[in-house]
């Protein structure tokens, strides 16, 4: 058998040994590797330094991040208020990168990493459904820009409030910051979209339950002016609005919510009623004026009929002028009560919005919250004078003023015109149309017939200028029993009517054409016809002539014809001089 060998054997136990030590060394450097790579600072990217130098005279700060180059920074990078805020030593967060222009040398800046910083903190708000603040900054198309920490920001024009708002640059502030929600977050494109309405209708929903336990009728809450329209204003009373109508925020006349609230009333607190509340559509009726008393409350006890109040004008309308009395109390004058004349026909002639006008009382109305006011019956009444003036029988003389197919108008004052009716132009002559003897302009005599003051008439007369052949000669010339000549002007179904002169008509009943029964007057006469016919009858008072042909017999008495028309002749004038003979008299 043979002996092993010592040495071999020496040497392959040795070799573990060796193994062992080596891989203990190669874990060691390896360690050390690691630590010294970790410690190594990474580029690109935010880093801590350490302020090693600040050259205010270079104007930058030398910073010192572990790399085998330092930094520099400009030192308005650190200023804060006028004032620098760092000191030598001081550890601060940098963003460095390798310069491109030369080998391990490296540019920092420490806003890019307190950019980086608040993008970063945005990226966790936005996971995390957290609130970020910032500052508006300026107005821009769509909405507004907000500043996050020196971030840029958009923030939409629907997400600013909860309502629409048509002045955006109120929002626009200098020392103001804004709470937000991010709604959109893309890092790559610099993209950032803010809401400031969600956090608001959030805060609004948690007011809304505890102020719908306080919309009570008659409950008297505190708001704020959100939103002003021509009808009025939008109240926030707090996770609700509230609708102050325009008619409830005065209890006097105002067209305008701005005259009650303010130029400037958006976002002020006020005072206001609850007048109704419909928790089905959550609407809120709100009233202003109903925190005072209703002044028509007090209306008996202030006002009286007949009393002389001043008022403004406050409104003018096509058929009057209203006045302010006092606030919520007006009363209306009547374009009928502007003037005694009555010729006002518009109120703007006489009174214009603002004026300051003395009225009279003509009635009060508490129920209806009406008032009546006269501004004639502050004047002088010029009928009064005209009834003084003129007495019953004078004579005026005026122009014709207008002209209408019941009369003619003659001027008396400037202002007042008097009629002479239709019927009291002529005695006798029959006028269809009064322009058949007049024309506008023309100057006239009249008689005053009567001076109406109550009812403000002016009553005229011409045919009174001369005396009323009914009284005086028509009755003399056509006396009961006289026979007559005329000529047929007219046929009815109950007669014909005789003209004996112009102006003076004779009726011939059916009954006194003929002795014999006719059914119609012209199997007796026709029109334009002249006859001789014998005066039955004669009316003073109606003015009428009553004929009769039973016994005067046309064709029997034509010598009796032709001897009145030598008569006629012979006076001269048929109208005035016709007169007639007593039948069966002799001449």
């Amino acid at each position: 058998m043979t002996q092993p060998d010592i040495k071999a054997l020496r040497a392959q136990t040795s070799v573990p040994e060796d193994n062992m030590a080596l891989e203990s060394i190669n874990s060691e450097f390896a360690d050390l590797f690691n630590q010294h790579e970790a410690e190594k600072p990474k580029i690109p990217g935010v880093v801590t330094g350490k302020i090693v130098s600040i050259r205010e005279d270079l104007g930058y700060v030398v910073v010192d991040i572990g790399h085998k180059s330092e930094g520099q920074i400009k030192i308005a990078e650190f200023m804060s208020g006028g004032k620098l805020n760092i000191k030598e030593g001081d550890e601060v967060e940098v963003y460095a990168v390798l310069s491109p222009n030369a080998d391990e040398e490296i540019e920092v800046s420490k806003r890019d990493a307190d950019r980086l910083r608040v993008w970063d903190a945005i990226s966790i708000a936005c996971e995390n459904d957290e609130i970020v603040k910032g500052r508006i900054t300026q107005k821009v198309k769509g909405g507004l820009n907000v500043d996050i920490n020196g971030v840029k920001a958009f923030l939409p024009g629907s997400q600013v409030d909860i309502r629409p708002s048509r002045n955006l640059d109120r929002f626009v502030t200098e020392d103001q910051d804004y709470d937000f929600k991010v709604i959109k977050f893309n890092r790559r494109r610099n993209n950032i979209v803010l809401s400031r309405r969600v956090l608001l209708e959030k805060d609004r929903a948690k007011l809304k339950s505890e102020t719908m336990d306080k919309l009570i009728p008659g409950a008297i809450l505190k708001g704020v002016v959100k939103n002003i329209q021509h009808y009025g204003a939008f109240i926030d009373l707090g996770g609700i609005d509230g609708l102050l109508h325009l008619t409830d925020m005065s209890w006097g006349r105002i067209s305008h919510p701005s005259e009650v609230l303010g130029e400037s009333a958006e976002n002020s607190t006020i005072e206001v009623k609850v007048l109704r509340f419909d928790a089905k559509t959550e609407r809120v009726s709100l009233g202003l004026k109903q925190l005072k008393d209703n002044p028509w409350d007090k209306v008996a006890e202030n006002y009286v009929a007949d009393q002389r109040v001043t008022g403004t004008v406050v409104s003018l309308t096509d058929y009057g002028a209203f006045l302010e009395l006092e606030e919520g109390i007006e009363g209306l004058i009547h374009v009928s009560e502007m003037s005694w004349t009555g010729n006002i026909k518009k109120p703007e002639r006489l009174f214009a919005k603002g004026d300051v006008v003395e009225a009279q009382i003509l009635d009060i109305d508490i129920e209806g919250e009406r008032i009546s006011l006269g501004y004639k019956q502050t004047q002088e009444n010029p009928w009064i004078q005209l009834q003084e003036q003129f007495h019953p029988g004078s004579v005026i003389k005026g122009p014709i003023r207008n002209i209408t197919d019941f009369g003619i108008f003659v001027s008396i004052t400037q202002e007042i015109d008097g009629l002479v009716h239709i019927s009291d132009l002529s005695w006798t002559q029959k006028i269809k149309h009064p322009n058949e003897l007049y024309k506008k302009g023309e100057v006239v005599e009249a008689v005053v017939l009567n001076v109406d003051v109550e009812h403000q008439r002016f009553s005229l007369g011409i045919k009174q200028l001369t005396p009323d052949l009914w009284e005086t000669d028509i009755p003399r010339r056509y006396a009961v029993g006289r026979v007559v000549k005329g000529a047929v002007s007219k046929l009815t179904e109950f007669g014909a009517f005789i003209e004996l002169e112009e102006g003076v008509e004779g009726l011939i009943h059916i009954s006194e054409l003929s002795e014999d029964h006719i059914k119609d007057p012209s199997e007796v006469v026709e029109i334009g016809q002249e006859i001789v016919a014998e005066v039955i009858n004669i009316d003073r008072i109606d003015r009428k002539i009553g004929l009769s042909l039973k016994s005067t017999d046309v064709d029997a008495h034509a010598d009796l014809l032709n001897y009145m028309e030598e008569e006629v002749a012979d006076e001269g004038n048929f109208s005035t001089g016709i007169g007639g003979l007593e039948v069966g008299s002799e001449e």
